[in-house]
């Protein structure tokens, strides 16, 4: 008889998660308490506009692909995408404009001639990007830094070594300092502390692995949307024949004698032989499988940033904007001591604009564009949002027109909006935060929940708030650990 396994949630992990259990030999189903698949990656379609209403930028596709060969099928079959030009188009307060290119070459000429930052420089930090990368991913990406058998392995011991290059007791800011001359190249590198809800004056240097992602090995995006691969992965996963069951939020999680015995949804109870949890990890101990232990333990890291999204149809097309686009905060370091320190959002945030329809044409109606607009807001801990959501408003409108020259207030014909309050409600992410824990800190990686529970031997994790961390690619990578460790078992 086939082990069955039940997941909590279908995320990006919880889906990769079943795929890759269900490809193994395991009887799988999984409970989603939403209509839809895809946790944290959604969607919006409204006024003949397409939103992706989660994560925008598209790293790392051979992990998607991966997970179609595991289960004998075609990649092609199910899931196309395209490797972008530019990552991302820069604009500053005094007019200066820089396209990243995604070749590496064309990048570091563009940074010397816009900002004088030595060519050389530039492509030796990549490179010095893609040695910690190398040294680190098969040690804190790829498998679990919490097995005993993995602490004293070869990838182990050669990080070890090299402990050094990690810049590990430096804070992200500092190398970046140290490194550019240019205030504005230091910004642009600063910026991917946030790609985990992180400070840059407060994460480890060692999060410069992050550029390697989009500038060694290229930005991509898929053909219909990031929200098609939620579409791909759950029409994989069904082929498999992995059981889904939507509108089935679970209530608990009975355990006893060290292992899970039952799951509790929609008032029906539920006997797996091994439990995958996909949902916030904070939220499961809280909520779940009540565990006042961990979550003594667990309200010590500080939670990762959140979001405020304004979904915008606007009625007009723009040329001097790109498929994802940076305005840049005068003052970076102001920005993220509101986020962090006073858990308010700044009065001039940095202000991100990704815009769908520049690469799927059908995502807006013709000569208009989907904007996803969005800044870095404080986890949720009672603020007055609707008065926060107001004022960020009017200064996001204030800065668009300010730096990109237009009136963008005449062009928005329907408006979302995405606030940590939804977020938690919509996901159940703890206080909206994106990425769980934040990883402002020396040891913050260590202190992400392991992939699996050290008291009952059954329970497994994955999904963002758990290690590795949050975006698609760890997401992904957190399933494979998941794998690992159940045929292990």
């Amino acid at each position: 008889m086939q082990n069955h396994v039940g997941i909590i949630g279908a995320g990006i992990g919880g889906l990769a998660a079943a795929i890759r259990l269900a490809s193994v030999g395991f009887r799988v189903t999984v409970l989603e308490k939403n209509e839809r698949a895809g946790g944290k990656v959604g969607e919006l379609r409204e006024d003949g506009y397409r939103f992706d209403t989660g994560p925008t930028v598209f790293t790392m596709p051979e992990l998607i692909n991966e997970l179609f060969l595991k289960a004998g099928k075609d990649p092609s079959e199910y899931f196309s995408f395209q490797s972008l030009e530019q990552s991302c188009r820069y604009f500053y307060e005094d007019g200066t404009t820089i396209d990243a290119y995604s070749d590496q070459r064309l990048f570091a000429e563009e940074l010397a001639a816009k900002t004088g930052e030595s060519k050389e420089n530039v492509r030796h930090f990549l490179e010095k990007s893609k040695n910690l990368y190398d040294l680190t991913a098969n040690v804190f990406v790829f498998n679990s830094i919490h097995d005993p058998k993995n602490v004293w392995n070869k990838d182990s011991l050669k990080a070890l070594m090299h402990f050094h290059k990690l810049d590990a007791f430096k804070t992200m800011h500092e190398v970046n300092q140290k490194w550019f001359s240019s205030e504005k190249v230091v910004q642009l590198f600063d910026r991917y502390a946030t790609y985990n809800g992180s400070s840059p004056y407060r994460a480890p240097g060692t999060l410069n692995i992050i550029p390697h992602l989009e500038h060694n090995m290229g930005v991509y995006f898929p053909v219909n949307g990031m929200y098609s691969i939620v579409e791909a992965l759950q029409k994989l996963a069904e082929s498999l024949d992995v059981e889904f069951l939507f509108n089935t939020p679970v209530e608990r999680v009975e355990a006893g004698n060290k292992e899970v015995k039952k799951v509790i949804a929609n008032n029906g109870e539920y006997r797996f032989d091994y439990v995958v949890n996909d949902s916030d990890v904070h939220y499961f101990y809280s909520n779940l499988l009540k565990d006042q232990k961990f979550l003594r333990k667990s309200l010590k890291p500080e939670k990762s940033s959140s979001a405020v999204i304004f979904l915008w149809g606007v009625m007009n097309s723009f040329s001097d904007l790109n498929l994802h686009n940076i305005l840049f905060s005068e003052d970076y370091r102001s920005e993220f001591h509101h986020l962090f320190n006073r858990k308010l959002i700044y009065h001039d945030p940095t202000v991100y604009i990704f815009i769908g329809s520049k690469a799927v044409s059908g995502d807006a109606p013709l000569g208009s564009e989907n904007w996803y607009v969005m800044i870095n807001a404080p986890e949720n801990t009672g603020q007055n949002w609707s008065k926060l959501i107001n004022n960020a408003r009017k200064n996001v409108v204030l800065k668009i027109n300010r730096m990109l020259g237009i009136d963008i207030e005449q062009f928005i014909a329907s408006e979302r909006v995405i606030c940590p309050v939804t977020i938690e409600e919509n996901t159940s992410s703890w206080h909206g935060s994106l990425y769980g824990n934040s990883s402002n800190g020396k040891f913050a990686a260590f202190n992400r929940h392991p992939n699996f529970s050290k008291k009952y031997k059954n329970l497994f994790f994955t999904g963002g708030s758990v290690h590795p961390g949050g975006g698609i690619p760890l997401c992904l990578a957190s399933a494979k650990i998941v794998e690992d460790k159940m045929k292990g078992r």
